[in-house]
Protein backbone atom coordinates (compact mmCIF):
# COMPACT_ATOMS: atom_id res chain seq x y z
CA UNK A 1 0.00 0.00 0.00
CA UNK A 2 1.27 3.36 -0.67
CA UNK A 3 0.97 6.38 1.56
CA UNK A 4 1.68 9.95 1.58
CA UNK A 5 4.68 10.74 4.11
CA UNK A 6 5.53 14.60 2.70
CA UNK A 7 5.46 17.18 0.02
CA UNK A 8 8.39 18.75 -0.99
CA UNK A 9 8.40 22.64 -0.70
CA UNK A 10 10.78 25.14 -1.56
CA UNK A 11 14.62 24.83 -2.40
CA UNK A 12 16.64 25.61 0.49
CA UNK A 13 20.08 26.97 -0.48
CA UNK A 14 22.05 26.51 -3.56
CA UNK A 15 23.12 22.38 -2.94
CA UNK A 16 20.17 21.10 -3.82
CA UNK A 17 18.06 20.51 -0.29
CA UNK A 18 14.54 21.46 -0.45
CA UNK A 19 12.22 22.02 2.75
CA UNK A 20 9.60 19.37 3.31
CA UNK A 21 6.06 19.39 4.80
CA UNK A 22 5.99 15.91 6.67
CA UNK A 23 2.69 13.98 6.69
CA UNK A 24 4.11 10.75 8.64
CA UNK A 25 4.42 10.91 12.39
CA UNK A 26 7.49 8.91 11.27
CA UNK A 27 9.62 10.87 9.99
CA UNK A 28 12.64 9.32 11.07
CA UNK A 29 11.52 6.04 9.85
CA UNK A 30 9.63 6.71 6.67
CA UNK A 31 11.48 10.13 5.15
CA UNK A 32 15.55 8.18 6.46
CA UNK A 33 18.87 8.57 3.93
CA UNK A 34 18.36 5.70 2.32
CA UNK A 35 14.67 5.83 1.45
CA UNK A 36 13.75 5.49 -1.89
CA UNK A 37 10.23 6.87 -2.99
CA UNK A 38 7.54 6.85 -5.25
CA UNK A 39 6.34 10.08 -6.29
CA UNK A 40 2.96 12.02 -7.94
CA UNK A 41 4.12 13.18 -10.41
CA UNK A 42 5.22 9.74 -11.23
CA UNK A 43 7.52 11.49 -13.66
CA UNK A 44 9.47 13.29 -10.68
CA UNK A 45 10.87 10.13 -9.67
CA UNK A 46 11.53 7.56 -7.76
CA UNK A 47 13.75 9.65 -5.47
CA UNK A 48 16.05 8.26 -3.37
CA UNK A 49 17.03 10.43 0.17
CA UNK A 50 20.32 11.26 0.36
CA UNK A 51 21.05 13.36 3.61
CA UNK A 52 18.03 15.26 6.07
CA UNK A 53 18.20 17.12 8.48
CA UNK A 54 16.07 19.76 10.99
CA UNK A 55 17.11 23.54 10.82
CA UNK A 56 14.76 26.09 12.11
CA UNK A 57 12.13 23.33 12.93
CA UNK A 58 11.73 22.03 9.35
CA UNK A 59 13.24 18.90 7.96
CA UNK A 60 15.46 19.72 5.32
CA UNK A 61 16.18 16.92 2.50
CA UNK A 62 18.64 16.21 -0.59
CA UNK A 63 17.95 13.69 -2.68
CA UNK A 64 20.54 11.40 -4.43
CA UNK A 65 21.50 13.12 -7.97
CA UNK A 66 20.16 16.75 -6.67
CA UNK A 67 22.53 19.11 -6.55
CA UNK A 68 21.30 22.64 -7.49
CA UNK A 69 18.69 25.14 -6.54
CA UNK A 70 17.31 24.45 -10.04
CA UNK A 71 17.02 20.96 -9.35
CA UNK A 72 15.38 21.15 -6.20
CA UNK A 73 13.09 24.01 -7.70
CA UNK A 74 11.89 21.68 -9.82
CA UNK A 75 10.71 19.51 -7.08
CA UNK A 76 8.38 21.55 -5.64
CA UNK A 77 5.10 20.18 -4.59
CA UNK A 78 5.74 16.84 -5.13
CA UNK A 79 4.32 14.54 -3.25
CA UNK A 80 6.48 12.06 -1.49
CA UNK A 81 5.01 8.45 -1.50
CA UNK A 82 6.31 5.04 0.77
CA UNK A 83 5.21 1.49 0.00
CA UNK A 84 4.03 0.49 3.37
CA UNK A 85 2.72 -3.18 4.56
CA UNK A 86 -0.98 -2.67 5.38
CA UNK A 87 -0.81 -5.06 7.66
CA UNK A 88 1.96 -2.90 9.52
CA UNK A 89 1.26 -1.34 12.77
CA UNK A 90 2.32 1.00 14.95
CA UNK A 91 3.55 -0.36 18.21
CA UNK A 92 1.80 1.82 20.48
CA UNK A 93 -1.76 0.49 20.21
CA UNK A 94 -2.87 3.82 21.45
CA UNK A 95 -1.46 4.89 17.80
CA UNK A 96 -2.67 5.04 14.24
CA UNK A 97 -1.53 5.06 10.82
CA UNK A 98 -3.82 7.58 8.71
CA UNK A 99 -4.79 4.84 6.42
CA UNK A 100 -5.92 2.89 9.70
CA UNK A 101 -8.43 6.94 10.02
CA UNK A 102 -9.18 7.35 6.78
CA UNK A 103 -12.93 6.74 5.79
CA UNK A 104 -14.05 5.98 9.62
CA UNK A 105 -17.76 6.94 10.68
CA UNK A 106 -17.69 9.77 12.91
CA UNK A 107 -20.30 9.52 15.58
CA UNK A 108 -21.72 11.07 19.01
CA UNK A 109 -21.65 9.12 22.03
CA UNK A 110 -25.05 8.61 21.67
CA UNK A 111 -24.69 6.63 18.26
CA UNK A 112 -25.67 10.46 16.06
CA UNK A 113 -23.42 10.25 12.87
CA UNK A 114 -21.56 13.03 12.13
CA UNK A 115 -20.24 12.20 9.10
CA UNK A 116 -17.08 10.30 7.66
CA UNK A 117 -13.09 11.10 8.11
CA UNK A 118 -12.04 12.03 4.07
CA UNK A 119 -8.54 12.98 5.03
CA UNK A 120 -5.95 13.98 7.95
CA UNK A 121 -4.54 17.08 8.75
CA UNK A 122 -0.94 17.25 10.55
CA UNK A 123 -0.57 20.33 11.80
CA UNK A 124 2.36 21.49 14.23
CA UNK A 125 -0.05 21.46 17.19
CA UNK A 126 -2.09 18.74 16.76
CA UNK A 127 -3.77 16.52 14.17
CA UNK A 128 -7.11 17.18 12.68
CA UNK A 129 -9.83 14.89 10.82
CA UNK A 130 -11.31 16.31 7.64
CA UNK A 131 -14.59 14.47 8.22
CA UNK A 132 -17.66 15.11 5.53
CA UNK A 133 -20.65 15.48 6.78
CA UNK A 134 -23.98 13.74 4.92
CA UNK A 135 -25.01 17.23 3.48
CA UNK A 136 -21.54 16.97 1.56
CA UNK A 137 -19.88 20.22 4.12
CA UNK A 138 -16.87 19.77 5.74
CA UNK A 139 -15.97 19.98 9.49
CA UNK A 140 -12.48 19.68 11.33
CA UNK A 141 -12.30 17.98 14.14
CA UNK A 142 -8.89 18.12 16.23
CA UNK A 143 -7.41 14.84 17.50
CA UNK A 144 -7.10 15.54 21.45
CA UNK A 145 -8.57 12.96 23.99
CA UNK A 146 -10.77 15.22 25.04
CA UNK A 147 -12.57 15.19 21.57
CA UNK A 148 -11.91 12.04 20.48
CA UNK A 149 -12.97 9.46 23.27
CA UNK A 150 -12.74 6.45 21.30
CA UNK A 151 -11.40 4.89 18.13
CA UNK A 152 -13.17 1.40 16.87
CA UNK A 153 -11.18 -0.16 14.28
CA UNK A 154 -13.03 -3.23 14.69
CA UNK A 155 -16.54 -1.09 14.22
CA UNK A 156 -15.01 1.32 11.59
CA UNK A 157 -16.09 4.47 13.69
CA UNK A 158 -14.48 7.38 16.06
CA UNK A 159 -16.93 8.46 18.78
CA UNK A 160 -16.42 12.14 19.31
CA UNK A 161 -17.47 14.61 22.39
CA UNK A 162 -17.21 18.28 20.75
CA UNK A 163 -17.02 20.82 22.77
CA UNK A 164 -20.10 23.74 21.96
CA UNK A 165 -19.82 25.39 18.67
CA UNK A 166 -17.16 22.82 17.51
CA UNK A 167 -20.40 21.22 15.10
CA UNK A 168 -22.73 23.78 15.45
CA UNK A 169 -21.66 27.56 15.24
CA UNK A 170 -25.23 28.30 17.07
CA UNK A 171 -24.20 26.24 19.86
CA UNK A 172 -20.98 28.56 20.29
CA UNK A 173 -23.24 32.15 19.84
CA UNK A 174 -25.52 30.65 23.11
CA UNK A 175 -21.89 29.64 24.82
CA UNK A 176 -20.80 33.00 23.89
CA UNK A 177 -23.61 35.16 25.43
CA UNK A 178 -23.43 33.12 28.51
CA UNK A 179 -19.60 34.09 28.86
CA UNK A 180 -20.68 37.87 28.92
CA UNK A 181 -23.08 36.87 31.60
CA UNK A 182 -20.16 36.05 33.35
CA UNK A 183 -20.08 31.79 32.40
CA UNK A 184 -17.21 29.87 32.21
CA UNK A 185 -15.43 29.62 28.77
CA UNK A 186 -18.22 26.72 27.46
CA UNK A 187 -15.88 26.27 23.95
CA UNK A 188 -12.82 25.61 26.02
CA UNK A 189 -10.70 22.80 24.46
CA UNK A 190 -11.94 22.67 20.87
CA UNK A 191 -8.74 24.36 19.44
CA UNK A 192 -6.02 24.54 22.76
CA UNK A 193 -6.35 20.74 24.08
CA UNK A 194 -3.12 18.65 24.35
CA UNK A 195 -2.55 16.07 21.38
CA UNK A 196 -4.24 12.83 21.69
CA UNK A 197 -2.20 9.67 22.81
CA UNK A 198 -3.70 8.66 19.21
CA UNK A 199 -2.08 11.09 17.54
CA UNK A 200 -2.83 9.78 13.73
CA UNK A 201 0.51 8.60 11.68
Amino acid sequence: MQLVVARVGRAHGIKGEVTVEVRTDEPELRLGPGAVLATDPASAGPLTIETGRVHSGRLLLRFEGVRDRTGAEALRNTLLIADVDPEELPEDPEEFYDHQLIDLDVVLADGTEVGRITEISHLPSQDLFIVERPDGSEVMIPFVEEIVTEIDLAEQKAVITPPPGLLNEAEAEVASSRDAEGGTDAGAGAEGGTDAEGDAR
